[in-house]
């Protein structure tokens, strides 16, 4: 810029700038933010106010070293052209307002044209084809009028869009309601308390039956497929891991893995207190058993019968239906 000299180095940022410095700059520009807004508020602010403004912002913008006074002066500056464009706007010219549709009609005078009079204007034609006929502008003069005036290099270019845009109605579909017969809706069936204490006695009951069938087998250790597993149903297979799962939470069962990978399980007695504060620990483990594996140890093991006995299929009542 002619006649304006600029120091990269005063434009630097320093971290080390003197705190205090810093506070101040700070302060000014709030100060400086605050009294535009209290302008703006009241529409009072002319156009020497706004400069006088600015010139100032551009004082303190010599002594901005850091990013958050840089932030405050940005923010200042958007605030002032905001405001510079508002006041733009309604600038008067002359004695009156700027008058678009008296600027146009010159336009076209000046371009060999002359704008339709309403009156003109046949009821049963379209404006669009009305207005094209009664004027045929010479673009082209003003254009070269324009040139004189720009040092933009003139290109091609396209339109991007119509002279005139009508906004899109959005279509309102009016969407059947759905109306419901009281007799098609179902209520949800109720779990009662009884219903949970049922089904917790059932369990009670099946686990009993198979500590029982292990008493019966005494001291021996029992492959454990060779116990659980049902040939003739696996969900129930699956139940009887389930239940022995209680007998071996509760230290009634105890499950060991041989050197061969073959488990085991046999009666023992729970631990005691005392075992666990000398150092023995409760382990869990996660056994994974699907029909494949059902199917697998039937085979290996040469599994004809169940070793317990077959369960009747279980009933589960939710309200006051019951389902199997």
């Amino acid at each position: 810029m002619d006649g304006i000299e600029m120091n990269l180095a005063d434009l630097a940022f320093d971290p080390d700038q003197d705190p205090e410095e810093k506070r101040a700059v700070r302060k000014k520009y709030r100060s400086l933010a605050k009294s535009m807004e209290e302008q703006q508020a009241a529409s009072t602010y002319t156009a020497e106010d706004l400069t006088k403004r600015v010139q100032h912002a551009d004082e303190l913008f010599n002594k901005v070293k850091g990013p958050q006074e840089a932030t405050l002066d940005s923010a200042f500056l958007l605030m002032a052209s905001t405001m510079g464009a508002q006041k733009a706007r309604a600038m008067k010219s002359g004695t009156g307002s700027f008058d678009v549709d008296e600027f146009v009609a010159k336009l076209v005078t000046f371009m060999g044209g002359s704008p339709a009079l309403k009156e003109d204007i046949p009821d049963d034609s379209d404006d669009d084809q009305t207005y094209e006929l009664a004027m045929q502008l010479d673009w082209e003069k003003i254009a070269r009028k324009a040139l004189a005036r720009s040092k933009r290099v003139p290109v091609q270019t396209f339109m991007l869009g119509p002279l005139s845009i009508e906004q899109k109605k959005r279509a309102v579909v009016k969407r059947a309601r759905l109306e419901k017969r009281k007799e098609d809706l179902k209520k949800p069936q109720e779990i009662k308390e009884e219903d949970i204490e049922r089904s917790q006695n059932e369990t009670t009951k099946n686990v009993a039956i198979l500590q029982r069938i292990l008493e019966e087998i005494g001291e021996d250790k029992i492959n454990l497929f060779r116990f659980v597993v049902n040939p003739n149903d696996f969900a129930q297979s699956v139940e009887n891991i389930f239940y022995l799962s209680f007998l071996i939470r509760d230290g009634n069962v105890a499950l060991e893995i041989e050197d061969d990978g073959e488990p085991l399980i046999f009666l023992c007695d729970p631990p005691t207190d005392e075992m666990y504060n000398e150092g023995l620990k409760k382990h869990q483990i996660v056994m994974e058993f699907d029909m494949d594996t059902w199917k697998r140890a039937i085979e290996v093991f040469d599994i004809k019968d169940s070793r317990i006995p077959q369960r009747p299929a279980a009933q589960t009542r939710l309200g006051d239906k019951w389902y199997g």
